[in-house]
């Protein structure tokens, strides 16, 4: 008997790509040159009260730089690991639908232009997508890969209100549907701890957006961020934030991700912005090293016992004379959790 694959703790980015690609991919950043409807007065003024964009801007991301040259910028940042890397054109500063639809074509098409890239991730917010653009949209999935990550950031109107996202839960409902209903990859992006949120309304969220059809979902702790309104907010009223440790956030994500549905896509857990800018939390991981501690808790929690009694798998292999079994328990939502023993030895 052959020894069985070891089961995911969770649906994994990575896996996901190998679906559409035989390759490895990587997402390259651009910064084409957009605003959001709440910094520039359609919707408010100011942005996101968390948002300093620099946070995740490369060195090569500049408005000033065209989206080709960005990318060939970002490839030859990657290239000397992967030479035969391939590239997806990410979309991420600002709102990335938000301008008239012909520059949006030209800026999607260019992209897809330069040598190397596969395919298209457009960051956008739940209020931009109108109609014109996402046939356009759906018509260009027909021939290249194309997944719309949205900033859903909350289910709670009241937090979104308090953070000037300028849109509620319900635009978030509505465009969610009207993507995934044209065929189009839905990815959605939320921060966990925002001010005012409860652990249990933050858990509360995960059951209510598994209600969504979206493909893949990012979280990621809230950072304090110099330069920003929160940031001021925090120096205020810092009895309204509640700043993980390291330990108590590896708890939330677990019990997040046990109320999601299954089969998302989780494509991150938690996000790094540069010690320069950041006020709190630091704790000095990496975001490989912070997902490698939470799958290993995870494995744990498993091994521990704990999840639904009774929901156990077991297969039986032989290995190195040995009669071994692979128990795997049901791990809440997350699936099956699988870890090996020796039960007999063979002559």
């Amino acid at each position: 008997m052959t020894k069985p694959a070891p089961t995911p703790l969770y649906n994994e980015f990575t896996f996901f790509l190998k679906k559409y690609f035989p390759y490895k991919v990587q997402k390259i950043s651009l910064n084409a040159g957009f605003t959001c409807p709440n910094r520039d007065g359609t919707k408010g003024l100011g942005g996101c009260t968390y948002c300093n964009n620099q946070t995740f801007n490369p060195e090569y991301c500049k408005t000033e730089k065209s989206v080709t040259r960005q990318l060939e910028e970002g490839k030859q940042f990657f290239a000397h690991k992967y030479p035969d890397m391939k590239y997806l054109a990410y979309f991420q500063a600002y709102t990335n639908t938000y301008a008239e639809l012909e520059g949006l074509k030209r800026k999607y098409e260019e992209a897809l232009s330069v040598d190397g890239v596969v395919g298209l991730v457009i960051g956008t917010r739940p209020d931009c997508m109108p109609d014109p653009l996402l046939r356009y949209l759906e018509e260009l999935n027909k021939h290249t890969f194309l997944l719309v990550e949205y900033g859903i950031e909350t289910t709670w109107d009241v937090t979104l209100k308090r953070i000037n996202r300028g849109h509620t839960y319900a635009d978030t409902v509505e465009t969610v549907n009207r993507t995934a209903a044209c065929g189009i990859l839905t990815g959605g992006h939320v921060i966990l701890g925002l001010p005012g949120e409860t652990d249990d309304e933050i858990i509360a969220q995960a059951a209510e957006l598994s209600r969504l059809p979206l493909t893949t979902l990012k979280m990621h702790q809230l950072q304090l961020i110099r330069g920003t309104k929160m940031a001021r907010e925090f120096e205020c009223r810092p009895e309204d934030f509640h700043l993980f440790s390291v330990d108590e956030y590896i708890d939330l994500v677990i019990d997040y991700v046990e109320h999601l549905r299954p089969d998302l896509i989780l494509e991150r857990f938690v996000s790094q912005s540069p010690k320069e800018l950041l006020i709190a939390p630091d704790w000095g991981l990496k975001n490989y090293e912070f997902t490698a501690r939470v799958q290993k808790r995870m494995k744990e929690s498993c091994l521990s016992g704990k999840g639904i009694p009774g929901l156990e798998k077991k297969n039986y292999f032989c290995e190195a004379n040995e009669l071994r079994v692979t128990s795997c328990k049901l791990r809440g939502t997350v699936g099956y959790c699988c870890y090996s023993y020796p039960v007999a030895k063979l002559n």
